[in-house]
Order: C-alpha cells, then sequence, then structure tokens
C-alpha cells in the first residue's frame, strides 16, 4: 500500500492592522506525532512552542511572508494567497516533487505549479498537515512582530501581533502610524 504525500498550507495574520501576513507549507513525515497538532488558535503558547520545535526538526516546511505594503497594494485576499505561493514554493524542490496533494485551509486555493490542489474550509480544525501549517504560520508571524517590537516599541507589538485591540488604536490614535501599518485597513475606526 502506497502512503499518499499531502502538504498541508494555511495563513496567519489576515486581520491585523499591522504587520506581514504569513503563510506555511508543511510536509509531515509518516511517523510525525500528530497529538501534538490542532488549529493554532486552539493551543496554548506553550502547547504551540512544542509542536512547532517537532515540525522543525521533522518536517519539510517553507514559509511565505507577503509585507504590509504589497497587502495595501494588492488587498488582504490576494496577499494571503500570494504568501501561500510563497510558502509552498520555499519547500525544498525535492521534497515538492513527492507530494500528491496539496491542501489549503479556507475557501480559496492559491495558484500553485502542482496538479491537485484543494481548498478545505476550517482544515486546519480536522487534517494534521494544516494544523502543522497553522502552528508554523503563527508561530513565525508572532515572532516576528516581537522582535520588530524592539526597533518600533512605541506601538507594544509583542502584546498585540498588530491585531486590532483597544491598546493598539489608542497608541496609533498617540503616535500615529508606523512603517508596518497596513494603510489600507480601516485602523481608527471603532
Amino acid at each position: 500500500m502506497t502512503t499518499i504525500e499531502y502538504c498541508g498550507i494555511d495563513e496567519a495574520g489576515r486581520g491585523p492592522l499591522a504587520g506581514p501576513v504569513t503563510a506555511a507549507a508543511v510536509i509531515l513525515p509518516a511517523a510525525f506525532p500528530v497529538g501534538l497538532l490542532d488549529d493554532s488558535k486552539k493551543l496554548s503558547p506553550a502547547k504551540r512552542n512544542i509542536a512547532l520545535k517537532e515540525i522543525l526538526s521533522s518536517c519539510s516546511y517553507g514559509v511565505g511572508w507577503v509585507w504590509p505594503e504589497e497587502i495595501d497594494r494588492i488587498n488582504i485576499h490576494n496577499a494571503s494567497l500570494l504568501a501561500m505561493k510563497r510558502a509552498f514554493e520555499a519547500i525544498d524542490q525535492k521534497a515538492r516533487t513527492l507530494v500528491q496533494i496539496v491542501q489549503v485551509d479556507g475557501k480559496f486555493p492559491p495558484k500553485l505549479d502542482h496538479p491537485r490542489i484543494e481548498a478545505i474550509i476550517r482544515g486546519d480544525q480536522t487534517h494534521p498537515h494544516i494544523q502543522a501549517a497553522s502552528i508554523l504560520a503563527k508561530e513565525a508571524r508572532d515572532r516576528w512582530m516581537i522582535r520588530y517590537s524592539w526597533i518600533e516599541p512605541a506601538w507594544h507589538f509583542e502584546r498585540h501581533k498588530g491585531y486590532p485591540t483597544k491598546l493598539h488604536r489608542e497608541l496609533c490614535r498617540q503616535y500615529g502610524l508606523s512603517e508596518i501599518h497596513r494603510k489600507s485597513f480601516r485602523i481608527f475606526s471603532s
């Protein structure tokens, strides 16, 4: 019996007012301990970190980034799809050629150079390879935002990761917009 080789893709960062949208593409090995996985939003930071270490040490993966100026230019939907494409293309080419089915969380698949791509609504709740991608995308983006807060500490990105919290909006009113704010988003509403 032949094992089907899947690649899961998911993104993080569609909703924030600042920072990149980030996607990850992950190919899980057959022996991966899938009990570590879940939708990244359902895992505690400690559990995500444990899963992340296992993903980074045992999986083929790629991470794709789309930056705020690109998001403003092409919109968040297209930016999310572009981040997914970049994540898939960042996987080692040899590993990519073994993939038989690419499964993407959501309603819309990115345009990839692959013959079989499936979009799965809420795939991050049911498919381990998409869950792994969800964890990697979220952790990569969150950690980037924390590190960026060292450069521009006034906006406290380490606390809200760019999401539209009350604190974040108040800081934008106080300091204006940083270099990584998405200018096309409604930052000062509500």
